[in-house]
Formats: structure tokens, sequence, C-alpha cells
């Protein structure tokens, strides 16, 4: 399978040439501040406010992710700089754990563990809600539907299944998702498209 219908091009891909064309984006549109993150986590936690049994562990690592990967698709830009990796239960972002640190320290919520038919889960108590207003229309719409998604649409289960996409079987453990895998096409991945995908991943950091 040739390269470029694997990945549709990363350099076509990560090219502001290319984000003109296919979603009329503006140069600099979207770009996140560090602090982004945080905000879009306190955020997704507050729309669940109201039941917080609905968003467990599993349900806020994929509204996350299928945030910034619908975003990065329609929008041509991710709303927050979060790097995701492989674990068992699909895409994580691997500064989940401290910013959730970060938010009880700060009083704005607690995370506590609740039982889930005999399993346990974690549950996620707003005590400050947070404002969408970090977000552009587009963007708070994207969220707000990407959370009723996966919380009214799926359970943990089915969401983590969901993700797991012949991108997600592909990479190790702990490896890298970058968001334009989006654009990839399934099919058999040689070593040495791997190696060139790697590559140039890594020149483009």
């Amino acid at each position: 399978m040739a390269k470029s219908q694997i990945y549709l091009t990363i350099e076509s891909c990560c090219s502001s040439i290319f984000y003109r064309a296919a979603f009329g984006a503006t140069e600099g549109a979207g770009m996140a501040n560090e602090n982004r993150f945080k905000q879009l986590v306190h955020y997704v936690c507050t729309l669940c406010a109201a039941d917080p049994t609905k968003l467990g562990a599993v349900q806020l690592n994929k509204a996350l992710w299928l945030s910034d990967l619908r975003s990065y698709y329609q929008l041509g830009h991710a709303i927050t700089k979060a790097r995701y990796v492989k674990r068992q239960f699909g895409p994580v972002p691997s500064s989940i754990v401290p910013v959730l640190d970060e938010l009880q320290r700060e009083g704005a919520l607690t995370v506590r563990d609740a039982d889930h038919f005999g399993k346990a889960k974690k549950e996620f108590i707003v005590k400050r809600e947070a404002s969408g207003d970090f977000l552009s229309p587009e963007e708070d719409q994207i969220v707000k539907e990407v959370v009723s998604f996966v919380t009214e649409k799926h359970t943990a289960a089915s969401i983590s299944e969901a993700s797991h996409d012949h991108i997600w079987k592909a990479a190790a453990d702990g490896e890298e998702l970058p968001l334009f895998t989006v654009f990839a096409v399934p099919g058999t991945i040689t070593d040495e498209e791997r190696e060139w995908a790697q590559l140039t991943l890594e020149n483009e950091r």
C-alpha cells in the first residue's frame, strides 16, 4: 500500500496550506495555550456534574480524545495540545493524572472511587463549575456533542471497544497516537512504512 494511502501524507496533513485548502483554517487558529487541556478536563466534568455516575475515567479519557480528534478533523486544529497514548482501554491523555491532581488541589473537583456492579470506577464531583468561554462556538458544540455521545450512547466498555480502531491496534502500549491519524486508511502497514511515519513525526515536533 502506498504511503499516501495510509496517512494521506503526513506532510500534507501537517502543513498550513493543507489546512487552509481542506478546512478554511486561518494561520494560528485554535492554537491552544498550555492551560487549555486542564480547562477542557474541568469543563467536561462540569457538563456531567448533574449526574457524575455517567462519567468514569474511561468516558472522560474518550471524551477528551474525541473532542480533540473531531476538532482536528472538522476545524483543522485540536482544542488542546494534549498528547494521547495507547492504553488498554483506548487512547488516554498522557497528562490526565497530574491535571486531575491539580484540579483537586485547587478545589475545582474531587475524584472519588465508586462501585459499579462490583467493579471499581472513578467519579468526578465538581466543586466549582467550569465555563466554556475558552472555547470557540464551534469547539463548544463539538465538546457537548462528544460528551453526550460518550455518556448517553455508550458504556465504558462499549466506548473503549469503539476506540480500538486500526490505529490503536497498530500501536504499541504507551505509544503516541497523533491526531493526524484520523486521516489514516486501514490496510497492511509494512515495517518500512512504520519507520517512515515515525521519522516524519519526529521531524514535525
